[in-house]
């Protein structure tokens, strides 16, 4: 595989020439630039959403309009203001160690390691932590909490520093963030050199084939470089000396993949039946043919009008509408249909970073949570429907005046009290 990067028009994979549109979401701002009050009468970037696709390798991605500088010096997502993934990671930590047997001789390495949310979880265990996190003010979150992270992007270059610095791991984790790398060559031969010999990677991301499914295509944002099939990412991994023997199926983000890697010739873990079985059934689902990729753009369309419709309906019937959460893809989704505050008043989020901001593009204004319980809306648009059983869990009160909770994912429904 060539060390050189991706130029403009090609796969960033296998450098393809791309040709075909897997769905265009029109213009929009960067998901995550949060606007202060002070700048809203200033010039805001808008970027195309055009996502393409490679004929030769089915890899479905982004161009590149904004250097990855730019976008993850400073990052607004912090993890643990979501108690249901911290869940999620705590209980996987507990699991990756007793599978593969660690303790206080191994290390595990965490690739964005964010705000030492999963990583923290392995103090109980006993196990020597390394996170690695460009942003910078994420990363000094994590070292508050004791969780060492070195400030900086997960490459070839970064993972021989380490292993220079006798940083060799037992265990890498890369959560949601292959999605994030514009140069895939240079991030995936990073966890080669990194990996002790019988080593395991695991990594967690959308699963390509759940968002074509269920319409998710609010998790399409520049922020976002890639989406991943297995088929796809399998082959991204082989062709830089890591074969993918195991994959979990996770509900996480609407619906993710674990795979776990380990180097080519480590005999010791065989492939699994897990593996073998959504192999064959993402070819039998047409994942290996472009016709199943380039027919997407129909179903976006259609949820983006039933959408407007119920706004609508709900602004002439004199009902008020608020929003819960400031996620990326809710941003997606806003800025795709044209939502303002004449349809969506505010919204309301738990991270501090985010209150009394406005949200990029649609510049709706973003509250603490208590906001709900001053304004009663009638209905609460839940943006992070991927953790909508939690949102309505923590706001049940909402119901005490007459509100009722919407997601607009898969498609727009009312959720009926103790439906969620």
């Amino acid at each position: 595989m060539s060390d050189r990067a991706p130029q403009p028009g090609e796969c960033r994979f296998c450098f393809t020439p791309l040709e075909h549109t897997f769905v265009d979401l029109g213009m929009s701002p960067l998901c995550e630039s949060y606007v202060a009050a002070e700048n809203l009468n200033r010039m805001e970037a808008f970027y195309p959403l055009w996502v393409r696709v490679c004929h030769e390798c089915f890899l479905v991605q982004l161009d590149e309009y904004v250097a990855v500088e730019d976008i993850f010096t400073e990052y607004a997502y912090f993890s643990s203001y979501s108690d249901s993934w911290v869940d999620h990671c705590a209980r996987y930590v507990a699991m990756i160690t007793e599978r593969l047997g660690l303790g206080a001789d191994s290390l595990a390495v965490e690739v964005a390691s964010n705000d030492g949310y999963l990583l923290q979880h392995f103090a109980n265990h006993g196990v020597p932590v390394m996170g690695v996190e460009p942003a910078a003010n994420v990363a000094k979150v994590a070292v508050e909490k004791g969780v060492p992270t070195r400030v900086e992007f997960f490459g070839r270059g970064s993972a021989r520093r380490m292993a220079d610095d006798g940083k060799m791991a037992d265990l890498i984790i890369a959560n949601n963030v292959l999605a994030q790398v514009h140069d895939l060559n240079d991030f995936v031969a990073g966890f080669k050199v990194l990996l002790n010999e019988q080593g395991v990677v695991t990594l967690e991301f959308p699963h390509l084939l759940r968002l074509i499914e269920e319409n998710q295509f609010d998790t399409i944002y520049h922020e976002h470089f890639s989406y991943f099939s297995f088929i796809t990412v399998a082959r991204i991994f082989a062709a830089h000396g890591i074969r993918l023997f195991d994959v979990e199926e996770v509900p996480t983000h609407g619906g993710s993949l674990r795979v776990f890697g380990c180097h080519d010739d480590d005999a010791t873990k065989p492939e699994t039946e897990r593996a073998r079985e959504l192999l064959a059934r993402e070819k039998s689902q047409g994942f290996g043919d472009i016709a199943r990729y380039t027919r997407f753009q129909e179903k976006t369309d259609a949820t983006k009008h039933a959408l407007l419709e119920f706004l609508i309906d709900a602004r002439k019937r004199g009902k008020s509408v608020a929003g819960y959460g400031a996620p990326g893809k809710g941003n997606t989704l806003l800025n795709y249909c044209g939502i303002r505050t004449d349809l969506l008043q505010y919204t309301v989020d738990r991270s501090p970073y985010k209150q009394g901001r406005y949200l990029p593009g649609t510049h709706i204004p973003i509250f603490s949570p208590d906001h709900l319980a001053q304004t009663k809306p009638d209905y609460v648009l839940i943006l992070p429907w991927n953790i909508k059983d939690e949102i309505v869990r923590l706001n049940a009160h909402v119901y005490d005046w007459g509100g009722q909770f919407v997601v607009p994912i898969p498609e727009v429904q009312v959720l009926a009290k103790g439906s969620s």
